[in-house]
């Protein structure tokens, strides 16, 4: 165990941004385990949360010695590198676009409060008051919306509500779709567009019905077929990696919308087959791990200009799907 003074330069900090600045040898992950443990005592208080300190509180941080002895910069040569949490690709006026890695959640859930997304963005930026403006899924990787305060939440939202942010996904999926209708997409590319009816009970899990039923929600979505691997699959099916664009954003749409269709996601423990997925490796020759799904296109409509993202009116973030699975 060691503790430490909170000086007047570290008052209003967050406990975890503020230990790595007693401690700088200490990871965040070290120490959002630590809070999920209540291994963090300020003023002899118990804290499982990611909580501002004040100037003259004292800060008990019960780790092992050997993670406060080892130097500074010569920790990751004794150990397995820590993944990468996240990247930040781009700045705005009152955005940071994001790349999340797969496994992290976005925000803390009923039972999970460890290395989330908007944890660590608070903690180790500056913007203290980062909000998230929509969601992703733990498993699923790439690009999130974080308005840096509230007042830049409030007109992202405004953006979201007037259809005026598209958001497109690349995964990897069994065989080659070819249900539904031709579609355009919001900036002109040629999809096919599948339409059905999610249904979500209060135990969280998600269904899809061809035909609407009581408390049905209606969802869409556009793809297209970027690439196929002929024989990839456990019975030598084909392997798709598809481009998709969200006309409705449900819960677990994709995943659910697309194994209802017959074409599950590669790697997608909940709605996908397990003979499936145990049948495809990692390029390293390890079990795949995450649903071979990614957030990897971002696109801004005509944004008005009293909105504090205007700054973004008409362009495009994109990145490129970071899949690890062995398809040749």
């Amino acid at each position: 165990m060691r503790d430490f003074t909170v000086n007047k330069n570290q008052d209003g900090l967050h406990v975890v941004k503020a230990s790595q600045e007693a401690f700088p040898q200490l990871k965040s992950a070290d120490l959002f385990h630590a809070l999920k443990r209540r291994d963090i005592r300020i003023d002899g208080k118990k804290i499982n949360k990611d909580i501002a300190v004040k100037a003259g509180s004292t800060v008990e941080i019960w780790l092992p010695d050997e993670l406060f002895d080892v130097k500074k910069g010569t920790r990751d040569s004794r150990v397995k590198p820590e993944q990468k949490m996240y990247e930040i690709v781009a700045e705005t006026k009152g955005l940071l676009i994001v790349n999340k890695s797969q496994g992290i959640a976005v925000h803390s859930g009923k039972s999970d409060i460890e290395d989330t997304l908007i944890d660590l963005i608070r903690s180790e930026t500056r913007y203290r008051e980062a909000e998230l403006c929509h969601r992703i899924d733990m498993n699923t990787g790439g690009l999130v919306l974080i308005a840096k305060n509230k007042t830049a939440l409030a007109d992202c939202v405004e953006l979201f509500k007037n259809d005026l942010v598209t958001k497109r996904y690349r995964a990897l999926v069994l065989g080659e779709p070819d249900e539904g209708e031709p579609a355009a997409g919001e900036d002109g590319t040629l999809y096919k567009e599948v339409k059905g009816y999610l249904e979500k009970t209060k135990q969280g899990k998600v269904y899809i019905h061809d035909e609407k039923q009581p408390g049905d929600l209606d969802i869409s979505t556009k793809y297209r077929i970027l690439k196929t691997f002929n024989g990839a699959g456990p019975d030598g099916e084909s392997v798709s990696d598809i481009e998709l664009e969200l006309v409705t954003g449900r819960t677990h749409q994709i995943r659910a919308q697309f194994a209802h269709l017959g074409h599950p996601v590669i790697g997608d423990g909940n709605y996908g087959r397990n003979k499936v997925n145990m049948h495809f490796e990692t390029v390293d020759g390890k079990k795949v791990r995450y649903q071979q799904l990614f957030s990897c296109q971002i696109m801004f409509g005509r944004i008005p200009k009293n909105n504090i993202h205007v700054d973004v009116s008409g362009k495009t973030y994109k990145i490129g799907p970071d899949y690890n699975v062995r398809l040749t």
